[in-house]
């Protein structure tokens, strides 16, 4: 077996009932998780049964999804498996930073849960949305994006998936343009126009934020969204700063780690879509994901038998 990468999901995989088979499973997952409820008590409620709106709204979102995925990293760390790499995708990449103690638990949450309120006040000042672009290369979502003044490449996936956040009204006029393309364009279910000037406030806030923070010694590369390089360990506060509006090069990030040797990747909460856009961006590594009991007996099963 090569190297194994776990990856943290980031916003936009909430569900209701997330993390509650790993709560009622998992001792280290259960313990992790009544640490976090004391720093944020209604964390475990909106986990396990919030509405679809209330885990949609981005102040309730980050910490919950955080929650999760490190519960399954605990459950996974409780199994025996640890990464020797690291990632994660947004929101995700807090959590990575956390796991790979560049942060404590209840310090990485309640910068997550500052993350989340500072977002989520920078959507409600502006009309931003996102939209999925399936179908079109990267350069030709960036020749279409050009031809409207808010409308901004923000998420490289992966080939022949590229994530735009703008203005919801030129969106509108964008999404046709892509249609016409041969493309199609999926509005995202997320509260604003993240990874883009639509968050400078947010970034400068949380810059302040930060500041309050000591900041551990990387335990593992940890591939930063804004480089898709592991971190420069004196420039973690600086990149993730930044992170808040710059675009996130995943596709990038993932040939770049099988460039360094990574052959198995592990999706670390709340649903599959890091694995899915894994297995289109490469067929030389193996992706699984880990989000409940039974996906982490099956990932256990699975590298057991290599």
């Amino acid at each position: 077996m090569g190297r194994i990468a776990f990856v943290f999901s980031g916003q936009g995989a909430q569900c209701a009932g997330m993390g509650k088979s790993l709560y009622e499973g998992s001792p280290a997952a259960k313990s992790l998780m009544d640490e976090l409820e004391r720093i944020r008590p209604g964390t475990l409620a909106q986990c396990f049964d919030g509405t679809e709106e209330e885990l949609q709204d981005t102040k309730n979102t980050q910490p919950c999804i955080f929650a999760v995925s490190s519960m399954a990293a605990a459950a996974l760390r409780e199994q025996g498996l640890s990464p020797n790499v690291l990632a994660g995708f947004s929101l995700g990449e807090v959590t990575a930073l956390t796991f790979g103690e560049a942060f404590s638990a209840a310090d990485g949450f309640s910068l997550v849960v500052r993350r989340g309120e500072l977002m989520a006040k920078a959507a409600a000042d502006a009309s931003g949305a996102m939209a999925a672009v399936m179908k079109l290369s990267a350069s030709e979502v960036e020749t279409l994006a050009a031809n409207y003044s808010k409308v901004y490449p923000v998420n490289y996936n992966s080939p022949g998936q590229t994530v735009v956040a703008g203005d919801a009204e030129e969106l509108t006029a964008f999404r046709a343009a892509v249609k016409e393309a041969g493309g199609r364009a999926i509005p995202l279910k997320v509260g604003g126009g993240f990874h883009s000037p639509y968050m400078a406030s947010a970034s400068t806030a949380f810059e302040e934020a930060l500041s309050a923070f000591a900041i551990g010694r990387l335990q593992y590369p940890i591939y930063a969204n804004l480089t898709a390089q592991p971190y420069d360990a004196d420039n973690v506060a600086g990149t993730l700063v930044r992170q808040m509006v710059s675009p996130v090069r995943w596709q990038e990030t993932v040939e770049n780690m099988i460039a360094d040797g990574v052959t198995t990747f592990i999706e670390v909460g709340p649903g599959k879509t890091l694995k899915t856009l894994i297995t289109k961006c490469t067929d030389k590594a193996a992706a699984y994901h880990v989000e409940d009991m039974d996906s982490l007996h099956e990932t256990i099963r699975a590298l057991s038998a290599q």
